[in-house]
């Protein structure tokens, strides 16, 4: 567990209330392999269908307006089980994150590799808040123009991502200078354009291999399935409507996952605590956008180690025992609504701080 306490300063008993409890809960708090399949599958099935549906619906009637949402926000909690993927211990879930790129990863042209090691980098000590923090920038000093621009440039990297995969990907095997460019800057799940992604080696360098080679083989056989007319271009279309919804819906997520009031300065344990957000949980809406446990967003970077379908649990129990001054309380906030104050409070104009990512925006 991570040192900062949870209670006020000064209250030794509440904080070790603090332990005992997570410890009653669940000592190790192992993932549900029946939970995590059962979920992933049938969120993953019910988008799937979803899209299929909207190609067959004419554009713009009410089935597919209803079939698109649907297909939207269930694909966007099958994706984000790339999360959970990231803090899984190897061998907890034998084959998932296999099945999770052949289901969602691959055919959405955003594999695990763009998560799984540089996800960790937000959760260092160290580095959160800081330039070298992937999923961190100072949102809160942006002007409404660029907070909106960060959305729709959001909503609409899926066209990019044929040519980072089909063509950039492939040529930079074979060039050193781009390869380099391909891995630092276009091969992460970022909103901090200034992070740099260090060479895949090792473990990571056969996970690169094959995930980028099976990406390169879904995009040419899509394009040669169209070309052949196989595959309606309308299909395609939808797919990229879909994806962008799926990018646009979490980059709102994301503004919602921290205050981002730093602007690159090292933060202590409780700062960091107190810079990260758990959501109220009343609305249909905010369920819907933050799926996988990332409602507790602040209990998640406090105890990474909690399986998402655990975190619900013990946000309520540690609000029942917790004192009304407990740092930990901060953390509570509106849930969907939290982004009528970030856009009211927008600075105007912007100050210069991180650039804003070219690939995604923390999914």
């Amino acid at each position: 567990m991570s040192d900062v306490s949870l209670a006020s300063p000064g209250r030794v008993r509440q904080t070790l209330s603090v332990a005992q409890i997570v410890k009653q809960i669940g000592p190790d708090f192992e993932p549900s392999r029946m939970i995590y399949w059962s979920d992933f599958l049938t969120s993953a099935f019910v988008g799937w269908f979803a899209l299929a549906l909207s190609t067959t619906a004419p554009f713009g009637s009410l089935l597919y307006g209803m079939a698109t949402l649907v297909a939207v926000f269930a694909l966007l909690r099958a994706g984000l089980f790339i999360h959970e993927l990231t803090h899984l211990k190897r061998g907890q879930i034998p084959g998932f994150e296999l099945v999770w790129n052949l289901v969602i990863g691959i055919p959405f042209l955003f594999p695990s590799l763009m998560y799984i090691g540089s996800h960790m980098d937000h959760h260092k000590r160290a580095v959160f808040g800081t330039i070298d923090d992937p999923e961190y920038v100072p949102i809160a000093h942006w002007g409404r123009f660029r907070i909106a621009a960060s959305v729709v440039t959001a909503s609409l990297i899926p066209l990019a991502m044929p040519l980072r995969w089909g063509v950039l990907g492939p040529l930079s095997r074979l060039i050193p200078s781009l390869r380099r460019i391909v891995v630092g800057k276009l091969s992460t799940l970022a909103i901090n354009g200034d992070y740099n992604r260090p060479m895949p080696n090792g473990e990571q360098l056969r996970r690169w291999n094959a995930q980028e080679a099976g990406a390169a083989v879904f995009v040419w056989a899509v394009f040669g399935a169209v070309m052949a007319g196989w595959i309606p271009i309308a299909w395609v279309a939808q797919w990229c409507i879909v994806s962008g919804g799926i990018l646009g819906a979490n980059q709102l997520r994301t503004l919602l996952a921290h205050g981002y009031e730093n602007e690159g300065q090292a933060m202590d344990a409780e700062a960091q605590l107190l810079d990260s957000v758990n959501l109220r949980t009343g609305s249909i809406l905010t369920a819907l956008i933050a799926p996988v446990g990332l409602r507790f967003h602040a209990l998640h970077h406090h105890l990474p180690f909690i399986p998402y379908h655990s975190l619900g649990l013990v946000h309520r129990r540690l609000l029942a025992e917790l004192p009304q001054n407990a740092p930990y309380r901060a953390t509570v906030r509106d849930g969907i609504g939290t982004l009528r104050g970030l856009w009211r409070n927008a600075a105007a104009p912007p100050r210069e701080t991180f650039s804003e990512g070219p690939v995604a925006r923390g999914f």
